[in-house]
């Protein structure tokens, strides 16, 4: 049941992929929103776009700012007015030690999780700030548990979250002025069909069964399972909406309690 008060907002989510991207599509558009879906991959973006009522694919590099500026206008043209932005473009982490890690994976981490989230939220700003009278100008940036821990696989990756979580938090103080509001949803594992496909790779590789892998991986959070994408999606959806108008610089954390903040 829509209930966020979505409803007409145009929300554009840059990076949206499978897996949660395309729930994040999907919940916004049961909203009542008018969502636009951007991603490099035009195929991909295409296919997400033919899957969510309504929703328009518009193909753009959030680490060109010429790429973003012609997305901003095409946007503006089409809708005239932008609600809420959502970065939800990531990297995969190099799954090594840092000492293992080429320094140009880390840089690319950082260009386009915390610089592509920068250059997406200002190509938009003037429209976020034009909003924020009629309770939009909301920008949500999807960040990771990483941040929470030093697992020595994801140095990496931790260091283009951080990176992303510091930005939106300085960013939020100086456009705040301007009625923007930025905040983080921070999730942890992310239960859906992306991650049950990982989970039954990884449990024939350790010789368990894909329940027992999924118990070890939930073990340690408060409530013993894993959140869900809707779970995840719903969070970025109350950030995004109105109802979270007096919130901003913060991060919402969603792991089913494996981490207290």
């Amino acid at each position: 049941m829509p209930g966020f008060g979505l409803q007409e907002r145009v929300v554009v989510i840059a990076g949206a992929g499978p897996a949660l991207g395309a729930t994040l599509a999907r919940r916004f558009a049961a909203e009542g929103s008018r969502v636009v879906v951007v991603a490099r991959n035009v195929e991909r973006l295409e296919a997400l776009a033919a899957q969510v009522d309504g929703a328009v694919p518009l193909a753009a590099d959030i680490t060109d700012e010429a790429s973003l500026a012609a997305l901003a206008a095409q946007v503006r043209d089409r809708f005239g007015r932008v609600d809420a932005v959502v970065n939800n473009a990531f990297t995969y982490p190099s799954m090594q030690r840092l000492a293992k890690t080429d320094p140009a994976h880390i840089l690319e981490s950082v260009n386009l999780m915390a610089l592509g989230a920068l250059r997406t939220t200002l190509a938009f700003r003037e429209d976020l700030a034009a909003a924020s009278a009629d309770g939009g100008g909301a920008v949500v940036n999807v960040n990771s548990m990483v941040i929470r821990h030093s697992d020595l696989r994801y140095g990496g990756y931790k260091a283009g979250k951080t990176a992303q979580l510091a930005l939106a938090q300085s960013l939020a103080t100086e456009l705040g002025p301007e009625g923007v509001r930025i905040n983080s949803v921070v999730p942890g594992w992310i239960w859906g069909d992306t991650l049950k496909a990982y989970f039954e790779y990884r449990a024939s590789t350790k010789g368990v069964t894909v329940e027992e892998d999924y118990a070890d991986a939930a073990k340690n959070s408060d409530l013993r399972r894993l959140p869900t994408e809707d779970e995840v999606a719903s969070a970025v959806l109350f950030l995004a909406s109105p109802t979270a108008s007096g919130i901003t610089g913060q991060t919402l954390d969603v792991n089913c309690g494996e981490f207290h903040v």
